[in-house]
């Protein structure tokens, strides 16, 4: 197989390859490749880590993913940029970003899960954050490589709405905001709904015995314990 360009799209050039094909695996077993492959392989690689960061929206993944990025240089990847992907490029898939976050990651997980395994495989150092993550889905791979995959999840079950949407407001990001332009209500019902998620979130993770952190009343202390916890 020939391969043209830098090294870098080299190396994005089989990643992408390799995840077609485990996708094609995975809906209709005509390329045969063996379930134990990834795993018997990664036994003997190196000390590359996958850093998985979900949770609810405004819960503190975007924060944590820059400053993990800053301490490792490695690479990032935010899962929005798949779901709009998804939307805007192949919306017959029926993923889309109105989408309530588990659902996303229901529909997405066939595709996600053969993504992960494929940068499992190339040995792929990278920060992964966004929503369309569920404990009791990730628990599989976490369970089949587990000192290849670091995960937490994020989010506020119990903050008030009202200081919520007032601190959405005060830390908005300006144009890149995507609540900027949304009423008061939008945003309301927004909390509303991402409350209830951090509430199932949280749930899953202690079934799962998966590390939960909320950043409903000490946002910033919350934070750098995730951030000390996938690091360690």
């Amino acid at each position: 197989m020939l391969y043209f360009g830098t090294a870098s799209q080299n190396h994005a050039a089989r990643l992408i390859l390799t995840v077609v094909a485990n996708v094609i695996n995975l809906q209709s077993g005509i390329l045969t490749i063996k379930e134990h492959t990834f795993s018997e392989l990664l036994q003997k690689k190196s000390n590359s880590m996958l850093y998985i960061i979900s949770g609810s929206s405004r819960s503190g993944k975007t924060i944590m993913a820059k400053r993990i990025l800053a301490k490792k240089g490695i690479s990032y990847l935010s899962l929005d940029w798949l779901v709009m992907g998804f939307t805007n490029g192949i919306p017959e898939y029926g993923i889309h970003d109105k989408l309530f976050p588990n659902e996303i990651a229901k529909r997405s997980w066939s595709f996600l899960k053969a993504m992960l395994e494929s940068m499992l495989y190339v040995e792929a150092d990278c920060i992964i954050e966004g929503e369309a993550i569920l404990p009791e889905l990730i628990i599989e791979l976490l369970d089949k490589y587990p000192n290849k995959l670091r995960i937490c999840f994020v989010g506020y079950s119990y903050v008030t709405v009202e200081n919520k949407v007032n601190d959405i407001k005060k830390n908005s990001l300006g144009k890149s905001d995507w609540l900027i332009d949304k009423s008061d209500k939008y945003i309301i019902d927004h909390v509303n709904n991402m409350i209830a998620h951090s509430k199932e979130i949280k749930k899953s993770c202690k079934e799962n015995n998966m590390r939960y952190f909320d950043t409903s009343r000490n946002f910033e202390g919350e934070i750098e314990n995730a951030i000390a916890y996938l690091l360690e």
